[in-house]
């Protein structure tokens, strides 16, 4: 089996070009923000955000709910994070559905299926909600979608990496939280574009796998793809507990050295992985950065100012937005992170 080719070791800061807008801006709700008070008159102590994650269980949006607490002790708002225990758009929408009914100032959600949720956002919206999404590019009834980089160069540059790791040829596959997470579908269709244009000699064996975003399925199910796929040289990985599960069967059936893992997950979950080479590098954003932009974008919202092209989060990889073309109300920061084993020791979550 083709043993692995040296990878590039520098972090990457993946970022597409965009043609620039101009100043066109979008998100003016003015005074139609809540039915408890005009963006004119409430100070940020009076507003209520709460944030409404894909599940409280993963990791990574434990990571997120730091960035919540945080977004509230600098800013004064009322903010705090909830989540079901599993990725299951339906006890998703009974989460925001509830919060309707308590008027916060603005919701923020990552969701686990945009289309499930787009009746009950537009009811939020109707009452005079805020509404931010992330990781929903194309989401309808939202005032903002924030996504930390354009998901098509994330999800090819993940390629490039591994293509680069397979010497070029052999079998992959590709791992999704869920065949209905917009932005995991995102990035294995860039990625399975760039390996048909650029690495011919590779060859995806299956449709994208579901991991319900849980590290033991992804265990199991990888294990199950290496069975049955004794020559397999590649796994992508979408969700975070993807790469970790993935790792784990790998490092069981030894081999470390032969197949090449990479994927989105944070250095905590995959650093004992990195180590021995069950993972060869993962691509990142700090969660607690993507969840402080979205409560920010919220505020500035209710305050009655726009998001318009450059605007400046004062947050680190969203400080000039840009303006996703095709798009009226979606913005990407440059917040991307790619690491290796070395890298991923200089973060700490």
């Amino acid at each position: 089996m083709q043993r692995k080719h040296a990878l590039r070791s520098t972090s990457l800061v993946v970022g597409a070009a965009f043609l620039l807008a101009g100043c066109t801006s979008v998100g003016n709700v003015g005074s139609e923000t809540s039915s408890t008070g005009s963006a004119s008159t409430k100070s940020a102590s009076d507003m209520v955000m709460v944030t409404v994650v894909k599940a409280q269980t993963i990791p990574w949006f434990q990571r997120m709910e730091v960035g919540v607490k945080s977004f509230a002790e600098t800013s004064g708002v009322d903010a705090r994070q909830e989540g079901a225990d599993d990725v299951s758009p339906e006890k998703q929408v009974q989460i925001v559905q509830d919060l309707i009914a308590q008027q916060p100032t603005a919701i923020t959600v990552v969701p686990n299926s945009p289309e499930a949720l787009d009746s009950v956002l537009k009811q939020a919206r109707d009452q005079g909600i805020i509404v931010v999404s992330h990781e929903a590019t194309g989401i309808k009834n939202v005032d903002i979608d924030i996504e930390a980089f354009d998901n098509a160069s994330y999800g090819s540059e993940i390629m490039d990496n591994l293509g680069e790791c397979m010497g070029g040829k052999g079998e992959y596959v590709q791992f999704v939280g869920g065949l209905t997470a917009q932005t995991h579908m995102e990035w294995v269709d860039a990625a399975y574009e760039n390996q048909q244009a650029n690495f011919p000699d590779m060859t995806r064996v299956e449709t994208p796998i579901e991991s319900t975003d849980d590290q033991g399925t992804a265990y199991e199910r990888a294990k199950e793809v290496l069975a049955k796929y004794p020559n397999i040289a590649g796994f992508q990985g979408s969700a975070g507990n993807d790469v970790p599960g993935i790792a784990r069967a790998v490092q069981e059936a030894g081999l470390e050295d032969q197949v090449c893992v990479m994927g989105t997950s944070i250095p905590s979950v995959a650093n004992q992985y990195l180590a021995d080479g069950s993972i060869d590098k993962i691509f990142f954003w700090d969660p607690a950065l993507a969840g402080e932009a979205q409560l920010k974008i919220a505020l500035m919202l209710a305050e009655g100012d726009t998001i318009e092209e450059g605007t400046d989060l004062g947050i680190e990889g969203y400080t000039s937005l840009k303006k996703l073309d095709g798009y009226d109300n979606v913005f990407v920061g440059q917040a991307s992170v790619a690491a290796d084993a070395e890298t991923a020791k200089k973060y700490d979550f």
